[in-house]
């Protein structure tokens, strides 16, 4: 967190950090005399990486000939990408800081137009989203969200005491919710057990290996797809993952920016063009007309919906 982002909220260091003075409450609704010390104090440290020594030159261990030891791979995760939605740009600052040490990349926004605007142009793996927002009430927002990307879970930040709206935001879709004032640190173990939930989800749905539709059947494992007079119909690579992107997600709208995300392939450079045109030559091999089509349907200004009853 910046020292002069400190100051500008009327923050003091001391030998053990900063504290909030000349306000009723603090940047997360704590009280005016509590201190806010280092984030790494206040919320602890985020783990050590693997190829960190704990402490010392006894920690390490050597890779060089001759000692014994091999050299332990570490594996990169990608970053979990979380939108931040709240008007008090003191949270979203302060998020935005803390949580990248956890392995979260933060984007905000201030109101629900912003918000819309982030979600149509960028993939999130989940939405942190107060209630109260100056241009629209943050529950038909969560509605919005749950009807166009119903995939993204959202945390809702709601007022102490609240639990009507606490409920209504659960009843349309919220996963979790928190109430202000909250720890951060809470904040950053409900995003990775949302995270956690959501990959088991994945690698079930990844595991499915036949889906039937409109009397089409797609096997995922032989990469063929079969019309419903019985007819194999053959698929490039490009097709396979977007019919695959398409069938996962039935009912729902995506942007291109999510089915280039969606059907990335290492090697391969993918942009709005070729996923307009690898959605065209779907429709034909599935007999959609382009006019009208039936079962892709372009959803003008905001992507396409696979508009079917898929079974698996």
């Amino acid at each position: 967190m910046k020292d002069e982002a400190l100051r500008a909220w009327g923050g003091q260091r001391d030998p053990n950090g900063w504290k909030r003075l000349g306000s009723t409450s603090g940047l997360m609704g704590e009280p005016a005399d509590a201190i806010l010390p280092a984030t790494r104090t206040l919320m602890g440290a985020p783990p050590a990486r693997a190829n960190e020594a704990s402490s010392g030159d006894d920690a390490r261990v050597s890779s060089e000939p001759g000692s014994g030891a091999r050299p332990v791979p570490v594996v990169e995760e990608r970053m979990t990408r979380c939108l931040v939605v709240d008007d008090d740009a003191g949270i979203r600052d302060s998020l935005q800081d803390y949580l990248h040490k956890f392995g979260v990349t933060v984007s905000t926004a201030a109101d629900g137009r912003e918000m819309r605007r982030l979600m149509t142009t960028q993939v999130f793996d989940v939405v942190v989203l107060d209630l109260m927002l100056p241009d629209e009430n943050g529950l038909s927002l969560c509605q919005w969200i749950q009807q166009h990307h119903a995939s993204v879970p959202v945390i809702m930040l709601t007022a102490h005491g609240d639990p009507i709206s606490r409920v209504l935001g659960l009843e349309m879709g919220a996963d979790d919710y928190l109430s202000k004032p909250f720890e951060p640190r809470e904040l950053v173990a409900r995003i990775h057990a949302i995270r956690r939930r959501a990959r088991r989800g994945e690698s079930e749905s990844q595991t499915r290996r036949e889906f039937r539709f409109e009397g089409w059947a797609f096997d995922r494992l032989l990469r063929q797809l079969v019309s419903p007079q019985q007819v194999v119909v053959p698929l490039s690579s490009a097709e396979f993952r977007m019919l695959s992107a398409l069938v996962e997600r039935p009912g729902r709208v995506l942007s291109r920016e999510q089915l280039i995300e969606l059907t990335r392939a290492p090697g391969v450079e993918v942009n709005d063009r070729s996923v307009d045109l690898t959605i065209s030559r779907l429709r034909q091999k599935l007999g959609d007309s382009p006019k009208e089509p039936r079962l892709i349907r372009t959803m003008r200004g905001e992507g396409y919906l696979f508009d079917a009853q898929v079974q698996s």
